[in-house]
This record gives C-alpha cells, structure tokens and sequence, in this order.
C-alpha cells in the first residue's frame, strides 16, 4: 500500500510539471509581462520555467483560468493579445500603475466572470465591446481616469451583480439599458460627471443592495420608486442637483440625507415630506 501511495503521489508531482498550456495562451502571458514592464514586477515571472509556476497564474486542465497581479508594479498598457487567454474566467491587475485604453478585445473574452481593472491610470472610454463578455458578475473599473460616457452594451450583462465605476471622469447620462440588469445587487457610480435625471425604471433593479450616485452633476425630482427596491441596505446620492420632496425613509436611507448642491453652489439639504415616512404610501391615499 505504501508502494502504491509512493507512485500515485509521483505521478501527481509529475503531472504538475508535465502541465503545460497553449502556445497562444503562454504568448498572450509573455505579451502582457514584456507590455507592462515585467523586469521592474514586484513578483517577476521566469520565462524559461513552465507558466503553472509563474506567480498568480492558475492553470486548470492546461488552461490559464485565473489572473491576478494585484499590486505587482504593473506599468504600461494592455497589450489586445490579452484576449487570447480564451478560458481566463478572473482577471485582477488591481492596484498598479496601467495606462492607455482598455483594449476593446476584451469583450472577446467570453469566460470572464470578473475582471478587476482597478486602481490604475486607465484612459479613454468603457469599450462598447465590454458588453459582449456576457458570462460577467463582477465589474471593477473604479479609480481610473476613464471618460465618455458609459456604453449602452453594459446591460447586455444580465448575470452582473457588481457595476462599480466610481472615481472616474465618466460623462453623460445613465444609460437606459443599466435600469434593466435585473442581477445587479452593487452599482457605485459615484464621483464622476454623470448628468441627467434617475429613471424611475431604478425600482427594476430589484437585487440592488447598494447604490451610489453622490458627487455628479444629476438633477431632476428623486424618484420616489427607490422605496420599492426593498431590500436597499446602501444608498448615496447626495452632491448632485436632485430637487423636490423626499420620503423620510430615503433621506434617512441616504448617508448624507439628501445633501444637494442648489444652482448657486451652496450645499442644502432636500426637504421630507411632512408626516409621512413612505412617499409611496402617500400616493397611495
């Protein structure tokens, strides 16, 4: 029995070493690794030794499935080869030092759950392409210096569960297509220049747990429908141009009660409405 362990367990060794993966998914690695300034890498990989050994690379069955070079030093752009890790399904270069564009050649990546792209010095729009990694649950973009406006294709991103865009130069209106990802529970858009009112359609997005909007430039009547995503834990919306009455449950829910910068700059906070704490009871009446 002893024997038979002895064998299994350097036959498992050996596997592991055996292990290899594709030339295409081992030249998008390299690609990315000579892109982004590997030599100066906090952790460095070693070309010549085998990719299952290269560190925050994880190989399943041959195939490069996971990514993570959090903190690591990474600087310079994406290289569109990136795409070519066919089966990667997590990819976290969080916290380094990336610039340029996002290649729209992520969108190619059709197993992709989540991509962490944080914390960087992203440039340039969200790719339209972004909505074609449909199998997406987990969407971190914040912290960048991203612009334009957001791209209609994110709400073909029916299994997203966290949209989280904040701390960016994001323009324009929140697209109408958002308002129908059913399966979002976190959507943080704060700290942009989003503009435009909050569609009442926000009461779709009925797994939302988590909302923030605060620091835009958004106006219009807040949208009394809130109330009806009732399982809101978190909500910001504060420092916009919001105006009208508010239900004392949404102020109470907002962390800074409905804190609004008026047309002259001064910050006011939103009137509740008189003894009512639901604003939707209240039309109920």
């Amino acid at each position: 029995m002893k024997n038979i362990t002895t064998l299994l367990m350097l036959f498992l060794a050996t596997s592991a070493v055996m292990a290899n993966v594709s030339p295409s998914e081992k030249e998008a690695l390299v690609k990315l690794y000579k892109s982004t300034n590997g030599e100066q890498w906090k952790n460095k990989w070693d070309l010549n030794t085998p990719v299952t050994s290269w560190y925050g690379v994880k190989v399943q069955n041959d195939k490069v499935i996971g990514l993570d070079l959090s903190d690591n030093k990474l600087a310079g752009e994406l290289p569109s080869e990136i795409s070519n890790l066919a089966n990667l399904q997590d990819l976290k270069l969080f916290k380094n030092g990336l610039t340029g564009n996002i290649p729209s050649t992520i969108g190619n990546m059709k197993a992709l759950r989540s991509l962490n792209l944080a914390f960087n010095k992203l440039t340039g729009t969200i790719p339209a392409s972004i909505g074609n990694a449909t199998n997406l649950q987990t969407l971190e973009l914040y912290m960048n210096r991203l612009t334009g406006e957001m791209p209609a294709s994110l709400g073909n991103l029916k299994q997203l569960k966290v949209l989280s865009l904040y701390n960016n130069e994001i323009s324009g209106n929140i697209p109408a297509s958002v308002y129908g990802m059913t399966s979002l529970k976190v959507l943080l858009l704060n700290s942009n220049k989003i503009t435009g009112k909050l569609s009442k359609e926000v009461a779709n997005l009925s797994n939302l747990e988590n909302l923030s909007l605060f620091e835009n430039n958004m106006d219009g009547q807040v949208p009394f429908d809130l109330e009806k995503i009732h399982g809101l834990k978190e909500m910001n919306i504060s420092y916009n141009m919001f105006s009208g009455l508010v239900s004392r449950n949404l102020a109470q829910l907002d962390t800074l009660n409905m804190t609004m910068i008026n047309e002259q700059g001064v910050a006011a906070v939103l009137p509740v409405q008189a003894d009512k704490n639901s604003a939707l009871a209240a039309d109920d009446e």
